[in-house]
């Protein structure tokens, strides 16, 4: 029995890494197999299941693009969703704080990270990239693994009437390295449901252990596969389904377009626009332009990199490896598009292997060069784990009253008054997270406490600074740098100049202009999405944002890069609100009443109930009656954030950055109050500037010394447009401006060259007789000037062999030489500069016909004699 039992798990392991390959269009079906049921049936079926017979409740599919979750690119399992509650930071008063059974039907992409089935695609017919993952959940230990196995195997063997001989189970079998035992407990479940042992199959971690990635929830899983040879020869398996047991937590699109493209056109030898048309086939919401768009602009790409992989073959030997700088030149990550995956695939096709070693080193470089430019990480603080706080949950300590943070008002004179808080040290924690009964001076720790007024980093809104006092002791402040929110809990990062204990009476004060800056860079930002929308139109949508006092980003969906134009219009719309100094209305309501009011803005993300709402100019009773359409008209958001009382303290705002992060998506960089006069006045600055350059160009220059300062004065006035903090739509016209200027000025600089290039030549021809040679010094302002010179002589005696020095200050001379045709190839030029510069301590470079180099020497005479001497040993 062992030996059976082993030998079916060798084949089970070689058929679950050996799904079905893809053999083209050739492939059909078995005649006996029924007719393929529909998805919208399948679906049916799994959702009636759980909800009818099982009690759960029907959750919707979440947008495969995860809000609040910078750990995921993609949605790429039906639990993403739900990863809050397995990490214990659902916000205990939102509507997922409640769920006990769930089922759901959850669209993935599975492309790059963690879970990248890419490479699969078009290879074999079980793997996608873009599906829909049908799952039910228990929470809160409503069930688990016996419940979870008898469900998954009523449903498959009485709903769906799949023969149970065809169904073969895997289960974890532990892993001693990471101290993990083997799941007997779901082993035995199968067993006792009447699988055969021989069919119930122990893997290690690769195979039975669930991870979301690098970090997050994770546990050991059973498998259900399905036997597609149904008994006869090696079993040919395909999972079903994946029971994911999750007990622990570990401390992730145009790729996917771009492969079903030409899989499409050179496999299955589709015309151009397949793609798109199979869009309403997939879902229904997606939009089909989009990918029919992407589809065609990839094509021309992809037809020209199948061009230059050709040419370049062509050029290779049997043995030699692709050239990496090639491949790099074709990908995304140079000036094609091409996936590198796709490159590389294009040539397994051919059996040409790519350099990846070479590729390694560029992808390298590339890593390096992007890590040097990417903005500053803010370093992670003090966190409070999954453990931590099922810990305060088990000793029933309360989630943290936050509200005091909204308490501050607005002082006749136009200041703000912020209040303190009384509060009490609930616990304490040290760096590492261990939980403490005290800390001691010079301490740095987490608190935390039963209210707080400090606003905990959430929403994109950076954390309230500040400082906490003990009662009765108002002379040592214990300095708190940030407030994190963990699972409704606010932990406090401070350092203790004394002791600190459990029980201890304290008195929080935020830091006041820091708590000011954000709340007008955040009221600055729902008016600049505002505005946003009115000028480019509804479509516009936030994809996030973040601010500090010193700026804030946001981050929109965009059909193209915004002109400066619409730039300018922005602004000037936020002015208008600014200028009116409208009320700022915030109130908290019933997350229902805010879900059918039009024009309400609000993410995909869960929001608590009751719901906090911030509303500009509108009070929000008036602004979330559907009759209004006052949030057509005004900004109205759901928002947790702190804000301005009213517009006017936002005092100006201006947009002083936006590039593109991805196709359709555009950031925004702006500032507000004084750095935003600051911004303006720089700007008009440097624009005065610009026309100053544009006049003295258009006065022209006397020669090209003077030409060459106004050339290299452009090139600093264009240095200081890129890089000073000025409004975006200016920049992006005075670049334009300046750039002109910069072509203008190196036009004219050519042409007065060419001008004393020329007189300089007739100068030297007068002097010269005619004959096989020309060896002189020539004042000339650089070596271009001194090489025009050169060919300018050569070209009016073409019988002749010319070199040509030109002192320069600090005792620097410039050698410039061409060879005449007749005297090649015992006479070149690069030789014939090397042995003039090599005397002068200097070096040299060029061709056979044309030479140039550099040196130092206050002789002249003498370089001027091995010149004269080494030309008339070679003719």
């Amino acid at each position: 029995m062992a030996a059976s039992v082993a030998a079916a798990a060798r084949r089970l392991r070689r058929a679950i890494r050996r799904s079905p390959a893809w053999r083209g269009l050739s492939h059909r079906p078995l005649s006996s197999e029924p007719p393929a049921a529909k998805a919208s049936a399948v679906r049916a079926a799994f959702l009636n299941f759980f909800r009818d017979r099982h009690g759960h409740r029907l959750v919707p599919s979440a947008s495969v693009r995860p809000r609040g979750d910078p750990s995921l690119l993609f949605v790429n399992a039906g639990m993403n969703q739900f990863k809050p509650i397995f990490l214990g930071t659902v916000d205990p008063r939102s509507e997922m704080a409640g769920f006990r059974r769930v089922a759901n039907s959850q669209k993935c992409v599975r492309a790059g990270g963690h879970h990248n089935d890419l490479e699969d695609v078009g290879r074999d017919l079980s793997h996608h990239t873009f599906f829909e993952m049908l799952g039910n959940w228990a929470f809160g230990g409503e069930y688990f693994k016996e419940e979870a196995c008898n469900m998954a195997w009523e449903l498959l063997t009485q709903v769906y009437g799949i023969p149970e001989e065809r169904l073969w189970i895997s289960y974890f079998d532990g892993d001693p390295k990471a101290g993990l035992d083997p799941d007997l407990e779901t082993r035995d479940i199968w067993l006792s449901l009447g699988v055969p042992a021989s069919r119930v199959l122990s893997f290690g971690p690769q195979e039975n252990f669930w991870e979301m990635g690098d970090t997050g929830p994770c546990g050991p899983c059973t498998e259900i596969h399905y036997d597609l040879a149904g008994g006869v020869g090696a079993p040919q398996l395909v999972e079903l389904w994946n029971l994911v047991f999750m007990q622990h937590n570990r401390l992730v699109l145009r790729r996917i377009l771009r492969r079903a493209v030409r899989f499409s056109m050179e496999i299955l030898k589709a015309p151009p626009g397949f793609l798109g048309s199979l869009v309403p086939v997939v879902v229904e919401t997606l939009i089909a332009n989009l990918v029919s768009e992407d589809e065609a602009a990839f094509l021309a790409s992809l037809e020209r990199g199948r061009r230059i992989i050709d040419r370049t073959l062509r050029t290779l030997g049997p043995s030699d490896m692709f050239p990496a700088e090639v491949a790099w030149s074709l990908s995304l990550c140079g000036d094609l598009g091409l996936p590198l995956d796709m490159v590389e695939l294009m040539l397994e096709e051919k059996g040409v292997q790519l350099d990846s070693a070479g590729l390694e080193r560029l992808a390298q470089e590339e890593a390096q060069h992007r890590a040097r430019q990417a903005e500053p990480v803010q370093k992670q603080g003090l966190w409070l784990d999954v453990h931590a706080l099922g810990e305060l949950q088990r000793q029933g300590v309360p989630p943290t009253d936050d509200s005091p943070k909204y308490n501050y008002s607005l002082r006749p004179s136009g200041s703000y008054e912020f209040g303190t808080c009384e509060a009490q040290v609930l616990q304490l924690y040290t760096e590492d997270g261990t939980a403490v009964a005290s800390v001691g001076k010079g301490q740095r720790c987490g608190l935390l406490l039963d209210r707080t007024n400090f606003y905990a980093e959430q929403g994109g809104q950076a954390s309230d600074r500040g400082y906490l006092v003990r009662a009765g002791q108002e002379d040592v402040l214990f300095p708190v740098a940030r407030a994190q929110v963990c699972g409704g809990f606010i932990l406090h990062e401070a350092v203790a100049p004394e002791c600190l204990r459990l029980g201890d009476q304290v008195q929080l004060h935020v830091d006041e202009a820091w708590r000011l800056g954000c709340m007008a860079k955040h009221t600055a930002t729902h008016l600049l999405n505002w505005a946003l929308r009115q000028t480019l139109g509804p479509g516009t949508e936030q994809q996030g944002s973040h601010l500090n006092p010193e700026q804030l980003r946001l981050d929109v969906t965009t059909q193209t890069p915004l002109t400066p134009e619409q730039l300018r219009a922005v602004e000037n719309t936020v002015q208008e609100a600014v200028g009116q100094d409208e009320a700022v209305y915030m109130e908290e309501v019933p997350l229902a009443l805010t879900a059918q009011v039009p024009g309400l803005r609000s993410l995909d993300e869960v929001y608590p109930d009751p719901v906090r709402v911030v509303s500009v100019g509108v009070p929000v009773a008036h602004a979330l009656d559907p009759a209004s359409q006052a949030a057509l008209q005004t900004s109205v958001e759901l928002c947790c954030g702190t804000h301005l009382l009213r517009t006017g303290a936002v005092g100006d705002l201006v947009i002083i950055g936006d590039r593109q992060l991805s196709k359709g998506t555009t950031r925004l960089l702006a500032v507000t109050g004084e750095q935003a006069q600051q911004a303006r006045e720089l700007g008009q600055s440097l624009a005065q500037e610009v026309k100053a350059a544009t006049e003295r160009l258009s006065l022209g220059s006397r020669d090209v010394a003077e030409a060459l300062r106004l050339s290299k004065d452009i090139g600093r006035l264009i240095e200081a447009v890129e890089t000073a903090v000025m409004p975006q739509w200016q920049r992006r016209e005075l670049l334009a401006t300046v750039k002109m200027l910069q072509r203008r000025a190196n036009t004219a600089i050519r042409k007065l060259q060419m001008g004393q290039a020329a007189k300089k030549t007739q100068e030297l021809l007068e002097r010269h007789s005619k004959g096989p040679l020309i060896v002189d010094t020539v004042s000339a302002e650089s070596l271009s000037v001194l090489v025009k010179v050169v060919r300018q002589l050569c070209e009016q005696a073409p019988s002749t062999s010319v070199l040509l020095l030109s002192p320069q200050p600090m005792g620097k001379v410039l050698c410039a030489c061409q060879v005449a045709q007749g005297a090649m190839p015992t006479f070149t030029a690069e030789a014939w500069a090397l042995a003039v510069c090599s005397h002068m301590g200097g070096k040299a470079w060029g061709s056979r016909v044309v030479a140039q180099g550099t040196g130092s020497t206050t002789d002249l005479e003498a370089a001027l004699s091995i010149a004269q001497t080494y030309a008339l040993s070679q003719l």
